[in-house]
């Protein structure tokens, strides 16, 4: 109602949880975007080592390791970190990506 619109990012492992934060909002006020990078690349991109301490055992309840991550069935949005030949996409591209969904879907004005 007032032009704001907030982007929030989580760690939301549960399909029930992303289902139970969707079901408090008006319809097509919940975009789930699934930022779909390979755990390979989530490992080299960790500055504080927490995979490592995940896979020494070290550090419990770990998404991807030893506690379970549920893949979106049916996103807004997926944003692959990788194409298809396996190259990792810029990070500027991926924002894009999303920023053109946001243009398209009315959330945003066209650029002036």
């Amino acid at each position: 109602d007032t032009g704001l619109l907030t982007l929030v990012s989580f760690i939301s492992p549960y399909r029930a949880d992303r289902n139970a934060v969707r079901s408090r909002l008006q319809a097509g006020q919940f975009i789930e975007v699934y930022m779909k990078i390979p755990i390979a690349v989530c490992e080299q991109r960790d500055p504080k080592g927490l995979y490592k301490k995940a896979r020494a055992g070290k550090l419990k309840g770990f998404t991807g390791i030893d506690d379970p991550y549920e893949e979106p069935e049916n996103a807004e949005l997926v944003i692959e970190a990788a194409g298809p030949d396996g190259k990792l996409r810029r990070p500027e591209d991926q924002a894009a990506q999303i920023l053109a969904f946001l243009r398209d879907k009315g959330f945003l004005s066209p650029p002036a």
